[in-house]
Order: structure tokens, then sequence, then C-alpha cells
């Protein structure tokens, strides 16, 4: 897919930091290319399905030209690492947990669609959907 989702972390409807650290223990065994100047990776899975993954600041990171049951999985490993949300521009929120939903922003609990998904089959059930 060739669109940009963004994975975010919220506290009391705030963005949050995300922990960066945390966020390479999972990508870093994926990456093929890296530039550390624009804080990016090429991640890929065992089964050459492939995402651009942007540390985008402390609290987002984005893909772009993502696909791939392996990268969702990949997806659903991050989210729940760093208790965090996945935005999807003009599609739903997903959240890993039903108590997460009090940390959004007002703005994304009530205007959009938000969906718990715990694993890469869910998210690109919702992303299918929306």
């Amino acid at each position: 897919m060739s669109f940009d989702i963004f994975v975010c972390r919220f506290e009391n409807g705030e963005p949050a930091p995300l922990d960066m650290n945390a966020a390479h223990e999972v990508l870093d065994p994926y990456a093929v290319a890296r530039d550390p100047e624009m804080d990016f990776l090429l991640v890929s899975t065992a089964a050459g399905e492939e995402a651009s993954v942007y540390f985008n600041n402390t609290t987002g990171i984005t893909f772009n030209r993502f696909g791939g049951e392996g990268i969702m999985n990949l997806l659903a490993v991050l989210l729940q690492r760093l208790d965090a949300a996945l935005i999807i521009p003009g599609g739903p929120t997903m959240i890993h947990k039903e108590e997460d939903l009090e940390r959004l922003p007002p703005s994304l609990r009530d205007e959009w669609a938000v969906v718990v998904a715990r694993t890469g089959a869910e998210i690109m059930e919702a992303i299918e959907a929306s």
C-alpha cells in the first residue's frame, strides 16, 4: 500500500513520547537498508514484504509503502511493545487493548472509528474495511 500510516502514543488525550529504543529493538532485525540522517529504515520480512519506516520525532513513526501479513504482524508487535495506537488517515484508529481508548484525544475517540486490533490479520482487516 502506498499511503502513510502513523504509530503514535497518547496519554490523557495528548501526544506522548514513544520508546524509540524499543521501536528499534523490534524493527532493526528486519532492516535491509537504513539512512541515519533521515531516521529511515527499510524493513523486510522473510517473505519479502517491505515497508518504509520513518522515525519522525519522539511522538511518531510513519510507515509507507507497506504490505503483507508479515509487515502487519510486525506492526502489531510494535504497537504492543510501544503501548501505541495506529492512525490510518481517513480510516480507523487502532489500539491494542480496549483500555487504551481513554488515552486517545477526543477528536480520535469521537470523530473516527476506533478498532481493537491485536494481530497483523486484524490490522489488515480494519484497513481493508475502511
